[in-house]
């Protein structure tokens, strides 16, 4: 399937800008622990509820584009853990969405590497800035 991990992440987003439900679902394993979370979404588990959630994003027909910041990868012999800052296009529109930060997990098995959680949230916005008396 995918030989490192980092293969497994961009077929992830390719899947998600084509809307690609059936490549989307390649990259997740097959199994019971999946987890996928959306900003300010519910708890997906299991692969049935992940393809469902991945099923109504698709639906809305937006078409997106990413770019990925930020990026801080954890690997190890059979599980990888990727951070990003996803910055999201959306067509149409002349500037980014604010950018939403996610962590992609991958686990090795025997057909190559796959996701086995994506969990994403809007990055919050800084506090706002003391006002500082004059130094004179």
């Amino acid at each position: 399937m995918h030989a490192t991990p980092e293969e497994a992440e961009q077929a992830f987003y390719r899947a998600f800008e084509r809307r690609d439900l059936e490549a989307m679902m390649r990259v997740w394993a097959e199994a019971a622990h999946v987890v996928c979370i959306h900003p300010m979404g519910e708890r997906l588990t299991g692969v049935e509820a992940v393809r469902r959630g991945w099923a109504e994003i698709f639906a809305g027909g937006v078409e997106l584009a990413f770019r990925l910041e930020a990026v801080h990868r954890v690997h190890g012999p059979n599980l990888a853990v990727h951070v990003v800052r996803e910055v999201i296009h959306v067509a149409g529109e002349p500037r980014p969405r604010p950018p939403v930060e996610a962590t992609n997990v991958y686990q090795l098995e025997r057909d190559g590497w796959r996701m086995i959680l994506h969990h994403a949230s809007p990055v919050g916005r800084p506090p706002p800035r003391e006002a500082r008396p004059p130094l004179h």
